[in-house]
């Protein structure tokens, strides 16, 4: 078989036998087929697109070039829950030690944040002390112990979608439904988990910016688990304004201990319970997503989440008494804000403006060398539909660079207000399964 071939085939429009694309994820993998040749078989899937089946054998193939966990000896339905990135999102710090408080194993591997979205395992870091990198052993054993722990991603999950992302980075290949499905889904094959749970974002802090194409990314994946025996479902959720009211690694663990003894935001409650009972009923633990989200509303609101995600903080060298003192986290050294212009009513924000602007204060990375503060971020002291007066706070920035003036020209220009009331959209925007 030759690679030519196999580009030629594509770039026609025909369907790739499963052994073409076997053989197109394991040797280049391999480096016996160099990025030039790699680089016109992506360009000919972004143009011609993939079939399901297709898509399918994709990710299976890229999941085996690596390391497959095998997480049976861990015991119960193991459910992982997979967001899309937005920003502000700190959901997994709150649904994992909730599924897991109503029963649901949750073995878990996170990313770091690049660009606008920022990262579970970065959050994570801000706790004094808390370790990512954990044995396998230790990691099955905290899950049966804890039924919770959240680690690094292996350096040798799905080595093919690394390097493959890599080259389509540098393309302009990144923009391919069959590509983006495959690349999430390998990495969530490769975990090991028996159910997947997946939060499709979409709007202005998306990578999804319209609905439309949320609906196609999860389907496609939802799809993707079907073929390859993995019960998934995918949440719609809107990203058109920063999820909760912190933005920042510190600032959102802060407010997800806020979200765990019964408090914080309406949006982050709203969409915690909804991804959670969708991992509950997968998981086996209640017959219904009626009676899954009033039990884990009931949960929440009471505060039984929060000993697990101590306990499970501690399992992982964290400081314990974070949870009890959250104010001992990071807090940036300056605090200003930016403030109405005028009267009027919170009719559009940016989020992803809103997340460039943080990761300009240092609670990001430009680039995956880039070192985090993780005391900067921001402060949403204003969401859609909210009244506003000349004068009040819209943000207020956290930083420990004396010159904001970047994040904060952004910042102004990020939002519209109408004169009179808004009504937000809904979060919840659908259901795939």
């Amino acid at each position: 078989m030759r690679m030519v071939d196999v580009i030629h085939s594509k770039r026609l429009g025909n369907e790739h036998a499963a052994e073409e694309i076997r053989f197109i994820v394991e040797k280049y993998t391999a480096g016996e087929i160099p990025d030039y040749q790699m680089s016109a078989w992506l360009m000919a899937v972004c143009l011609q697109g993939m079939t399901a089946a297709e898509t399918a054998e994709l990710t299976l193939a890229m999941a085996k070039s690596g390391d497959i966990v095998d997480l049976s000896s861990i015991r119960g339905i193991k459910v992982d829950k997979h967001s899309t990135g937005g920003v502000g999102d700190k959901t997994t710090l709150i649904v994992a030690p909730l599924a897991a408080a109503a029963g649901v194993p949750v073995a878990k591997m996170s990313g770091r944040g690049l660009g606008h979205t920022g990262g579970t395992i970065d959050k994570l870091e801000s706790i004094p002390g808390f370790r990512v990198d954990v044995a396998r052993e230790t990691f099955i054993e905290q899950v049966n112990r804890c039924k919770l722990a959240v680690v690094g991603q292996s350096g040798n999950l799905a080595p093919a979608d690394k390097k493959m992302y890599a080259l389509r980075d540098v393309t302009a290949t990144v923009d391919s439904i069959p590509l983006i499905a495959g690349s999430i889904m390998s990495k969530k094959i490769a975990a090991g988990a028996d159910a997947i749970v997946l939060d499709v974002k979409a709007g202005s802090g998306a990578f999804m910016k319209s609905l439309e194409e949320a609906q196609l990314l999860a389907q496609t994946m939802v799809d993707i688990g079907k073929q390859l025996g993995k019960r998934t479902v995918a949440v719609l959720s809107a990203m058109d304004q920063p999820l909760g009211r912190e933005v920042g690694n510190a600032n959102e663990v802060r407010e997800a201990i806020e979200v765990l003894r019964g408090g914080g935001p309406a949006d982050l409650q709203e969409i915690t319970v909804e991804l959670a009972a969708h991992m509950c009923v997968l998981g086996g633990v209640f017959p219904s997503l009626e009676t899954a989200r009033e039990m884990l509303s009931d949960m929440l609101a009471g505060g039984q989440a929060l000993p697990v995600f101590k306990r499970f903080v501690a399992a992982q060298g964290g400081d314990p008494d974070v949870v009890d003192r959250p104010e001992s986290l990071a807090q940036a050294k300056f605090r200003t804000e930016v403030q109405a212009q005028a009267d009027g009513y919170m009719a559009r924000m940016n989020a992803e403006q809103v997340g460039i602007a943080a990761m300009l204060l240092g609670a990001g990375r430009k680039t995956k060398e880039d070192t985090i503060d993780l005391a900067a971020g921001i402060t949403l002291r204003k969401k859609l539909g909210d009244p506003v007066r000349a004068g009040e706070a819209i943000f207020e920035l956290h930083s420990n660079k004396e010159d904001d003036s970047e994040a904060r020209v952004l910042l102004e220009q990020c939002y519209e207000l109408a004169d009179g009331p808004v009504s937000p959209g809904p979060l919840i925007r659908g259901v795939i399964e």
